[in-house]
């Protein structure tokens, strides 16, 4: 046992609570502060593409030609080459389904492209493959629908709009090809339903819209729409056309209820598959709707009224301007 004095053993005692005591609060301080510290968080910066992607942006060039060149024949009233009226190309081509929502169907495609070759430089990698995706994928499930309906509803195909579907399908594969690793752990499920299901959606709108039955003109007719009919009947003007063909029936519409007067002749009797009349023939008939007015041909063009007025000398024709 050691000796130890009552003072001194007590005040050493003292000075070992208070040792304690100190180390106690100089522990318990730092964690604390340790706890309450905010981690650092590096933040991860997207991964970038040092070049364009060449090949996306071959193929977006080779449909921008392709719908350019569709686009442009549409807007200017003139014949694809290769497709002989009456054909199963110039079927597909002159049907309903070569326009939407008022401009060619190519011309859309043709947004479509030009987007894609866009996209083509973007750089920060994850931004311009959900671009492209997307893009695509919707460009490849419009070209399978318009591919079903010109196969099943017309019974026809056409090269271009074959190619054009060729195009989209390499796009969509090029681009599942290029998915970046860091959209790797994204399910396939995830990334097609929603686009999927919103490009039923839009199809079934658009067809529900191409198949509603056309409303036809009635009431009373218009006397000078109908003065106008009967003035290109009496001048020997001759309207060439088809029963399938939409520019025709646009060119109908024009004159209402006074269609019927028109000085029309159906080259297409016996069908879109069947031979053209013979008439249509002889008359050279290459592309509908014609119009031949005093020995003049308007090839694959909606006149206006005031155009035919003035073509065919319409003694009234200021009425129309």
């Amino acid at each position: 046992m050691t000796d130890c004095t009552a003072p001194y053993c007590a005040s050493d005692a003292r000075r070992r609570r208070r040792h304690e005591f100190s180390y106690y609060l100089r522990t318990n301080m730092s964690s604390k502060s340790k706890k309450r510290r905010p981690s650092k968080v590096v933040p991860e910066v997207p991964a970038s593409r040092p070049t364009p992607n060449w090949a996306l942006l071959a193929l977006s060039c080779l449909g921008i030609a392709l719908t350019a060149y569709l686009s442009w024949v549409a807007l200017s009233g003139g014949s694809v080459r290769g497709c002989p009226a009456g054909g199963g190309c110039d079927l597909v081509l002159t049907s309903r389904w070569a326009t939407l929502l008022g401009l060619p169907t190519s011309l859309w495609g043709l947004f479509a492209y030009t987007a894609l070759a866009a996209i083509s430089f973007v750089k920060r990698a994850d931004r311009h493959w959900s671009y492209a995706w997307t893009v695509a994928f919707f460009g490849v499930c419009y070209s399978l629908y318009l591919t079903v309906v010109s196969l099943t509803i017309l019974g026809s195909a056409c090269p271009y709009c074959l190619t054009s579907l060729a195009l989209m399908t390499a796009t969509v594969a090029l681009v599942v090809v290029q998915r970046p690793p860091e959209l790797a752990q994204r399910s396939w499920l995830r990334l097609v339903a929603p686009r999927a299901a919103l490009a039923a959606v839009v199809i079934l709108l658009v067809h529900g819209n191409y198949v509603a039955p056309q409303v036809e003109a009635e009431g009373p007719e218009d006397p000078m729409v109908r003065a106008l009919a009967e003035h290109l009947t009496d001048k020997g003007v001759l309207f060439y056309g088809a029963s399938w063909c939409p520019h025709c029936q646009e060119q109908k519409r024009l004159f209402g209820a006074s269609a019927r007067r028109l000085p029309y002749v159906e080259c297409s009797p016996a069908g879109p598959n069947a031979p053209q009349a013979p008439s249509c023939n002889i008359a050279g008939v290459q592309s509908y709707p014609t119009w031949v007015i005093n020995g003049r041909k308007f090839v694959g063009q909606v006149l206006t009224l005031a155009q035919l007025a003035d073509a065919s000398g319409f003694p009234d024709k200021a009425s129309f301007n």
